[in-house]
Parts: structure tokens; C-alpha cells; sequence
């Protein structure tokens, strides 16, 4: 495609597209009928070392930003694969890495660069909490040099593919603290020492293969050394994450909005009707053109996001704009593809109705569009609060 000529990281791109190339649709249209983890394609890309790139040398990584980072996530999602099943090793482990003590960067990151130790599981959904964060009722008693957990959250993906776990809770309740956002603190969660002794997890079936769970605490003890940073300061250390986060699932959706227009554009063309290509009317061209508009506008955002976190600058706001016009420009992409296929944009062997479900949940998560904008307008343009 044209549009590819000035795109960041081309020798990133490359590899990775040559990667994911050996998990055509039919892989990922068996792993969804039956709800499966792709154990296969996870693998591969940590054995690539992709999965890696923002982990520092020191520790076994690749030292490389989030720009980077972006790319890989972008053509994986391009290509019309999911990195939905493994986006959380890149930047989940980015507690440890800014907030963790020495003892415990030596002792987890490389372990998470070589793929020996997963990290993928990020805990801070709760059911009556939702993204109303401050109001998370998990709690974690100290007891000597241990903490006992007790509570439970939701929407916790990949609980049931990894070998820890960061997870917010708190050690002082809400009504205790100076302010809401104080008393939460991060543990690390050993998953594999955990589940059967104070853990439970339930799975979630949904429209999409995301492999998200339900976690039951009860009584749960957590040695008082797998701290993360200062007892009660955790959520401003989650939100380091979130930014991260953001970002990286705003490329993602970026790749799915190309993976659409390129679909579109292709079938636009080679399908005859009436004697002539259906790509030559305006009808159906102009939706494929102004999806291109709306993603190259949001691929800009993103790029503005990713140079700032790069830059050790404030980006919350930015995260969060191009975590919405990323999504945005996705879910249009989606709706247009499925409309330029019409009846074989329904059918799994396209791929299109598969990524049309799988991209819809990022106007979603990992916030939803609402509190993006109700974000920017209180914090942006000063305008009061609506709750």
C-alpha cells in the first residue's frame, strides 16, 4: 500500500509480519470457535523476542520504546492476528520496572524477557467498581511479612495464562485514607503458587476469544517482600501502566483499521457486479476513503501519545485521545468492511466478522469512550464535573 512509505521501525514491521505470516485465518477461526488460547502463536513471538522490546538490555530485552513496541502490536493486528491473547507481557511488567525494587527487577525481568516467567495477568476490575478505581473493596491485611488477600475482581484476561499477577487492592480503607486514590497498593501475585490456596479462577465466555476471568480471594497470603514499590501508593503506579496500556492498544487498533481498509480495498476491486467492479462506485469507495482518513488522523494521535511516554512526559490526556480516535477509526473500518463484503463479510472464512467482534470491544476497554470524554472535559476544557 502506498500509505506504508514513511511508517516508523520498517525492519520491526518486517519481522513481525514474516512471524505472524504462520498464523494465517484459519488458525485463528479454529482457536475461536472452541474459545482456545493461542499457546502456539504466544510462543513464537516470545522466542522473537517481540514481546520483550521494552524490557532494558540489562534485564534480557530488546531496550527499545514504546514506539516500537506500537509497531509490533500494529502489524500483528494488521495481519488479522490478535494480540489481545499476549499484549499485557509487554507492558504489565512496567510496574516492576519503574516502581520495583533491585531485588526484584533481577529477580523477574529477565525471567519475563527469555519467556520463562509470564506476566500477563493485570488486576484492578472489580464488580461493583468498574472504572471507578478508588472505590476497588479487594483488601490486603498485613500480618508479619505477609499480606492476607481477600476479594474479588472481574474482567481479568489471561488469568489462566500466566505465572504472576500485578494486582491493585487495598491496605487502607477508602474512608481511612487522606484521599480516595490513597491506600491502594500493587502485589505481585505468584498465580502458580496461589490458584487452589486462596485463588480461585472462573472463566468468562464472551463474543470474543479474549480469555477473560473471574478472581475469588479468600484468605490468600502474599509474602509482605512482593510489595510493589510504597505500601498505599499503588494506584498512581497502575496509572503508569494505563498509559502504557493505552497506547498500545490504540496501535492495535490502528493494525485492525488497516486490516479492514485493506480487505475492502482488495475485495472493492476484484468483485464484479452489474458488469463492472463495485469498487468503482462512489458508494462503496468513498466509506473505504474516508476510513483511511479517519485511521491516518488516529495514527498520528498515537504517534503524539508514544513520543511523549518516551519522553518521560505527562500523556494521560493524550493516552486517552488516541485510545479514542484509534478505536473509533477501527470500529468504522469494521462496520464499512462488513458493508463492502455484505453477505461474505459474514462468513467466518473472511475473517472479517471475526476481527468486526474482536475490535468492538476496545470503544470498551480498557476504558470506555464515555469517561475518555468526560476526561477531557473536565480536564482539558474546565468544564465541571458530571459526577
Amino acid at each position: 500500500m502506498a500509505y506504508d512509505a514513511e511508517q516508523s521501525f520498517p525492519e520491526v514491521r518486517e519481522g513481525v509480519r514474516k512471524l505472524v505470516a504462520r498464523f494465517p485465518g484459519p488458525y485463528w477461526q479454529a482457536l475461536d470457535r472452541e474459545r482456545q488460547y493461542p499457546t502456539e502463536f504466544v510462543e513464537a513471538l516470545t522466542e522473537a523476542g517481540w514481546l520483550s522490546v521494552l524490557i532494558p538490555e540489562e534485564y534480557g530485552g530488546s531496550g527499545l520504546g514504546l514506539t516500537a513496541a506500537a509497531a509490533v502490536l500494529e502489524e500483528i493486528h494488521r495481519s488479522g492476528c490478535n494480540g489481545g491473547a499476549c499484549h499485557a507481557q509487554m507492558y504489565t511488567m512496567g510496574t516492576i520496572l519503574n516502581h520495583g525494587n533491585a531485588a526484584q527487577k533481577a529477580q523477574y525481568l529477565p525471567r519475563i524477557a527469555s519467556g520463562e516467567l509470564r506476566l500477563q495477568a493485570f488486576g484492578v476490575t472489580e464488580p461493583d467498581a468498574g472504572t471507578d478505581t478508588t472505590r476497588i473493596t479487594t483488601f490486603a491485611r498485613r500480618q508479619g511479612d505477609k499480606y492476607v488477600v481477600s476479594g474479588q475482581k472481574l474482567w481479568i484476561s489471561r488469568a489462566e495464562h500466566s505465572d504472576l499477577m500485578v494486582l491493585l487492592c487495598r491496605t487502607t480503607p477508602r474512608d481511612q485514607a487522606a484521599k480516595p486514590s490513597d491506600g491502594m497498593s500493587v502485589l505481585l501475585i505468584d498465580m502458580r503458587q496461589a490458584v487452589g490456596n486462596g485463588l480461585t479462577i472462573r472463566p468468562v465466555r464472551t463474543m470474543i476469544n479474549h480469555a477473560t476471568t473471574e478472581l475469588f480471594f479468600e484468605d490468600l497470603e502474599v509474602p509482605a517482600e512482593n510489595l510493589i514499590g510504597v505500601e498505599g501508593q499503588g494506584f498512581r503506579y497502575i496509572l503508569d501502566g494505563m498509559n502504557a496500556e493505552r497506547i498500545l492498544i490504540a496501535a492495535e487498533c490502528i493494525g485492525d483499521a488497516k486490516f479492514f481498509i485493506d480487505r475492502a480495498s482488495a475485495y472493492a476491486k476484484d468483485r464484479n457486479v452489474f458488469g463492472r467492479s463495485i469498487g468503482q462506485n462512489q458508494g462503496v469507495q468513498f466509506p473505504i476513503a474516508r476510513a483511511y482518513v479517519q485511521m491516518t488522523a488516529a495514527s498520528l494521535m498515537v504517534d503524539r501519545a508514544a513520543a511523549l511516554f518516551e519522553a518521560g512526559q505527562p500523556c494521560g490526556t493524550e493516552a486517552n485521545m488516541a485510545k479514542l480516535t484509534a478505536s473509533e477509526a477501527s470500529w468504522f473500518a469494521a462496520d464499512m468492511a462488513l458493508q463492502t463484503h455484505c453477505g461474505f463479510g459474514f462468513a467466518e472464512a473472511y475473517d472479517i466478522e471475526r476481527k468486526f467482534r474482536e475490535t468492538r470491544l476496545y470503544q470498551v476497554a480498557p476504558i470506555s469512550t464515555n469517561l475518555i470524554l468526560s476526561h477531557v472535559a473536565t480536564h482539558v476544557l474546565d468544564l465541571p464535573k458530571s459526577f
